[in-house]
């Protein structure tokens, strides 16, 4: 079952020194989906994975913030890692507010992100890299998922997917699927970026921008 919400406007106050407490990851290593599963065992604890725009972003950053900060005064820093995708753009800015909040941070993300030199966010303890040719989703023409998002699907525990394309659409879809609860926030991704890469590929300028997880995940859709 698929939890929809709509999000609203709103601003989040960033506690200032925050980042303070954020020196970037304590470990970060190439990682198989025994390996990860055997640190969250050792660790005794649930994963919440926060999902959605990475690269997109977001139109409206503080009003994901805000929902993100609700989601997480849910939750027990002692029983539960707050799991994303390890860099800091779009969704990853949830990484602060969890620390702020007492969480333990981790990380799940394709070994490109080594590769190409992704930056990570200051604010993920454990960063664990899938060796993958892809950024995740659906392997090209089949219905496989890639390591990297069949690693993130098993690994947790219960998602929570803000906004999103197709990596969060194919990764939700899955977790559905595998009977894990999964609740959709609908945002849309920053509009001045889809423009820019709509023009860059020569193509229309989209007019919806709610992505393709709002399309697979949201009712009457």
């Amino acid at each position: 079952m698929v939890l929809f919400i709509v999000l609203t406007t709103c601003t989040l106050a960033v506690a200032s020194g925050a980042a303070n407490a954020c020196d970037g990851p304590r470990e970060a290593r190439e990682a198989t989906l025994s390996s990860i599963q055997a640190f969250i065992h050792d660790k005794n604890m649930t994963v919440l994975t926060f999902d959605g725009y990475s690269g997109a972003q977001y139109q409206e950053p503080g009003a994901m913030l805000e929902r993100a900060a609700h989601v997480l005064d849910g939750q027990d820093p002692r029983k539960t890692l707050i799991n994303i995708g390890a860099t800091a753009a779009g969704i990853g800015a949830v990484y602060e507010i969890a620390k702020q909040k007492g969480f333990t941070t981790m990380g799940i993300v394709s070994k490109l992100a080594e590769e190409e030199h992704v930056p990570l966010s200051k604010c993920v303890d454990y960063v664990f890299y899938v060796p993958d040719s892809t950024w995740g989703g659906l392997i090209p023409e089949t219905k496989q998922l890639s390591p990297t998002s069949a690693a993130l699907v098993a690994a947790s525990t219960s998602f929570v997917a803000i906004g999103g394309g197709d990596v969060t659409r194919d990764e939700m879809l899955a977790a559905r699927a595998a009977r894990k609860p999964v609740t959709f926030i609908s945002a849309d991704m920053n509009h001045e970026i889809a423009r820019e890469k709509a023009r860059k590929r020569g193509e229309p300028e989209p007019t919806d921008f709610r992505g393709s997880a709002h399309t697979a995940l949201a009712p009457n859709n």
